[in-house]
C-alpha cells in the first residue's frame, strides 16, 4: 500500500461509483460479496464503466444471472468469472489432450468433486454456504465450477440433465447418543468418536498453520497456538462450534448429475462430502483412448498402440488457501494482462460461457426437486 499511495476505504460499493465529474477511481473492481449481492453492484458498476472480475455464483436464480449477463454484455466492459479450475495448468493438461485427438472421438466423461468431510461440515454446515436461502444451492455455490470444467475440457455444452441428491447424514436424527449443540460442551466420549468435531478441525489447523483458512473463518484475531483462547471464545460464541447434527444447515451433502453434452457425448457428475478433500477426479472416454485425471497428473492410454503416457503438473494443493491448483494466481494474471494489453481473449471465463454454465445448474436443480429431465437452454 506504501508503494500505491493511500488506501482508500468505503463502508459500501456505492463508494465506487463515479462522483460528479464521471471519474472511476479504478480500472478494475473484484466483486467478492456474498452469493445473492452481485447482481446489483455488477450492473451498476459495469454501467460505470468498470471492468470486473466477480466470484462465482453470479446469482442464484436463472432470472438475476441473465439480468446480469445482459447487463455487462450490454455495458461493453470486461468481464470475468471466477471459475478458477480453467486457469490451472492440470487443466491445460487435459484439454490439451482433448483437443489433440488423441482419444479420438470423445463419447463420455466421468468426474468426482470430492468436498472433503471436513470442508463441507466448515463451509457447508457451519459456514456461509449452509443454507439454500441465505446464499444458494450447492450445485451452484460449489459445484458451479465443475459443470463449468466439463463444458470448457470437452469444448461441448451441455444439453440435457438429470439429477438426484439430497441432505443424507446432517441432521438431527444422526446425531450421537448424549451429543450437545455445540462440540465444546459434548462429552468426550462423543466428541473423541465424532470426525466432525470442531475441536479435531480448528486447533490443529491452528497450530499447524495459525491463522490462515479455515482459521480466518472463525476469526481473525487467532494467529497461532498462543491464541487458543481467542479460538476458544469464538467456537463457543460463534456458528462454527456448532454440532454438525444441530445446526439450521439444508444444502444437500450428496448430489449426482447426469448429463448428454451435444455432439453425443454422455457423463457424470458426483459431488459428496463424504471424502477426503482432495483435487478433482475425472475419466475421459474416447473412440482411440481414454484418460484419467486426479488433478496432478494425467494418464492417457492410447488404444492404437497400447500405449500409456503419465503427464506430470507441478500443481499446488486444492483448496482455497493453497490456490486452488495454481488457478487462483492465472485467473488473476490473466485478467490484468487482459486489462493492460487490451486483448481480452486472455480471460477464459466471459459472461455468455459462465451463463451456460449457471443454466446448466439451474437445470439440475429443476431436476432434483421435480425428478425430471430437464433441457438446458441455449442461452
Amino acid at each position: 500500500a506504501g508503494a500505491a499511495g493511500p488506501v482508500a476505504e468505503f463502508d459500501d460499493w456505492r463508494g465506487l461509483l463515479p462522483g460528479p465529474g464521471g471519474e472511476r477511481i479504478a480500472d478494475a473492481v473484484l466483486v467478492c460479496t456474498q452469493d445473492r449481492e452481485h447482481v446489483e453492484p455488477v450492473l451498476a458498476l459495469a454501467r460505470a464503466g468498470y471492468a470486473l472480475l466477480t466470484e462465482k455464483p453470479l446469482a442464484p436464480g436463472e432470472e438475476e444471472t441473465r439480468r446480469l449477463v445482459e447487463g455487462v454484455v450490454e455495458a461493453g466492459v470486461p468481464f470475468a468469472v471466477c471459475h478458477v479450475l480453467r486457469y490451472t495448468p492440470y487443466t491445460d493438461l487435459v484439454k490439451g489432450v482433448v483437443d489433440s485427438g488423441v482419444l479420438g472421438t470423445v463419447t463420455g466423461v466421468e468426474h468426482l468433486e470430492p468436498v472433503g468431510w471436513w470442508h463441507y461440515a466448515h463451509s457447508y454446515v457451519r459456514g456461509p454456504w449452509h443454507s439454500e436461502a441465505a446464499s444458494s444451492p450447492m450445485i451452484l455455490a460449489k459445484s458451479s465450477h465443475d459443470l463449468d470444467w466439463l463444458a470448457y475440457v470437452t469444448g461441448r455444452r451441455i444439453e440435457t440433465v438429470a439429477s438426484f441428491g439430497s441432505l443424507a447424514h446432517f441432521r438431527p436424527e444422526n446425531a450421537p447418543a448424549n451429543a450437545a449443540t455445540t462440540c465444546l460442551a459434548c462429552p468426550g466420549e462423543v466428541e473423541s468418536a465424532c470426525p466432525y468435531s470442531a475441536r479435531k478441525l480448528y486447533y490443529p489447523a491452528l497450530r499447524r498453520t495459525g491463522g490462515a483458512w479455515p482459521v480466518s473463518h472463525v476469526t481473525d484475531r487467532a494467529h497461532g497456538p498462543e491464541d487458543e483462547a481467542v479460538l476458544t471464545e469464538a467456537l463457543r460464541s460463534g456458528p462454527y462450534g456448532r454440532c454438525v447434527y444441530h445446526a439450521d444447515n439444508d444444502v444437500v451433502d450428496n448430489q449426482v448429475v447426469a448429463m448428454r453434452l451435444s455432439g453425443g457425448i454422455t457423463g457424470t457428475f458426483t459431488m459428496s462430502a463424504f471424502t477426503e478433500q482432495t483435487h478433482r477426479q475425472t475419466r475421459i472416454f474416447g473412440s482411440h483412448g481414454w484418460l484419467r485425471g486426479d488433478g496432478e497428473r494425467v494418464t492417457v492410454h492410447d488404444f492404437r498402440d497400447d500405449t500409456v503416457t503419465v503427464h506430470e503438473t507441478e500443481a499446488t494443493g486444492s483448496n482455497a488457501a493453497e490456490g486452488h491448483g495454481g488457478g487462483d494466481t492465472v485467473l488473476i494474471a490473466s485478467f490484468v494482462d487482459a486489462l493492460a494489453t487490451g486483448d481480452l481473449s486472455r480471460i477464459r471465463s466471459g459472461p455468455l460461457d459462465s451463463l451456460g454454465s449457471h443454466l446448466a445448474a439451474f437445470a439440475a436443480e429443476r431436476s432434483r426437486h421435480l425428478g425430471t429431465v430437464e433441457q438446458v437452454p441455449a442461452r
